[in-house]
């Protein structure tokens, strides 16, 4: 089995939630967001190792916040100025063995340990894979002005943990960063490699503003009563 490496990106401050406390150390259920992340890949990925990219100034407060909960052992690196950078750190900080890479958002810990597992098999066979659903909106394309409607069939929504082979992820890593670059498989994709997609879930959403929390607290909820 390949050894693998998990990145969890942890770089919010927390603005769109409108709280003085960054949203990735928020209480989801019992615990803070990132302690259920980095839980959910330790048990799905028991192996992995798990190394949590913050920026400098939360390290110190997560490293107190993660003393009071049963949090699953990982590395801490910081974070840069761009996501790009913080993921090269992350990086940097998982050593030459591991063979796959995952890069997830921390502020995304409802994904289940059987998406995880099935992303991790998949790509011991391709390069990269991406969860990805489809839009269940209508979408319209705008240009200046004026817009028009498009064929949601050909699109889809984009979600992490998105895995890759580790040496197409560490030489992708090497460009000169690109404002084009909105996540991992954009970087990858630059970098001349294939992207595979695979099924995401609706449930893995990421928790970016106040109702993003309450829909996750009722996620849990269900997911305890069941």
């Amino acid at each position: 089995m390949a050894k693998r490496g998990v990145i969890i990106v942890a770089g919010g401050v927390g603005q769109r939630m409108g709280a003085t406390m960054p949203k990735q150390f928020m209480m989801l259920g019992q615990e803070p967001i990132l302690a259920r992340t980095i839980n959910l890949f330790s048990e799905a990925l028991p192996k992995a190792e798990l190394v949590v990219v913050l920026p400098e100034e939360h390290i110190a407060l997560w490293r107190n916040l993660a003393a009071r909960f049963d949090v699953a052992p990982h590395k801490i690196a910081p974070g840069g100025k761009e996501r790009f950078d913080s993921v090269k750190s992350g990086l940097a900080a998982l050593s030459d063995e591991v063979e796959t890479i995952a890069v997830h958002d921390a502020v995304r810990p409802l994904a289940t340990k059987k998406l995880i597992i099935r992303l991790a098999l998949a790509a011991e066979e391709a390069e990269a894979v991406i969860p990805v659903v489809a839009p269940h909106d209508s979408i319209r394309q705008v240009e200046g002005e004026s817009s028009h409607i498009v064929d949601r069939s050909h699109f889809r929504m984009v979600q992490t943990p998105q895995f890759f082979q580790a040496e197409v992820l560490r030489k992708a890593y090497s460009q000169t960063f690109s404002p084009l670059f909105t996540d991992d498989a954009s970087v990858v994709e630059a970098a001349g490699h294939k992207i595979t997609l695979a099924e995401g879930e609706e449930q893995n959403i990421k928790i970016t503003t106040p109702i993003d929390l309450t829909i996750a607290e009722a996620i849990i909820a269900d997911r305890d009563e069941a």
